[in-house]
């Protein structure tokens, strides 16, 4: 199995409910608390995978964000992104001048108000030129739609 990371959301951590059903459900994958804005976050991410490649990025809404930044700065160490929520809409954001051909998914809920589909939507498609797109009947939190991904698939 490639090394898969779960990132968390902002206001979230390693005891938040995603990462409390990664570690019950799929116990190796990495995963750990994130501090401060992005860039100090990002340098953590950097630090945890230090000679890592073939990265499967889990990335919930902020994230997100980090899945994406990180993939934008080394696409060829990702195998896959998994983008659940991803906060593309946050913090000034820009797609890359060439769309990545990193696979990434995109899960989102129809009903999200903090990273809205019609907002993401379009910031996703500008950056990912391999994109597959979910939307579901859910909310930010995906707490329905969450659990019933085939996780086995998308971390092999």
């Amino acid at each position: 199995m490639p090394p898969a990371l779960f990132l968390h959301g902002l206001d979230s951590s390693m005891r938040g409910t995603k990462a409390q059903w990664f570690r019950h459900h799929f116990p190796e994958v990495r995963m750990r608390d994130y501090e401060g804005d992005l860039d100090q976050r990002l340098a953590q991410l950097e630090d945890q995978v230090a000679g890592l490649d073939r990265l499967i990025l889990v990335g919930s809404s902020f994230g997100g964000l980090m899945a994406a930044c990180f993939a934008i700065r080394h696409p060829e160490r990702c195998r896959r992104l998994i983008l659940l929520a991803p906060a593309l809409n946050f913090n000034g954001y820009q797609p890359p001048p060439i769309p990545l051909t990193v696979p990434t998914i995109l899960v989102m809920g129809e009903h999200d108000t903090v990273c809205p589909p019609d907002l993401v939507l379009p910031q996703a498609r500008a950056t990912f030129n391999n994109l597959e797109v979910r939307i579901e009947d859910d909310d930010h939190m995906l707490h329905r739609t969450f659990p019933v991904l085939d996780w086995q698939a998308l971390l092999t």
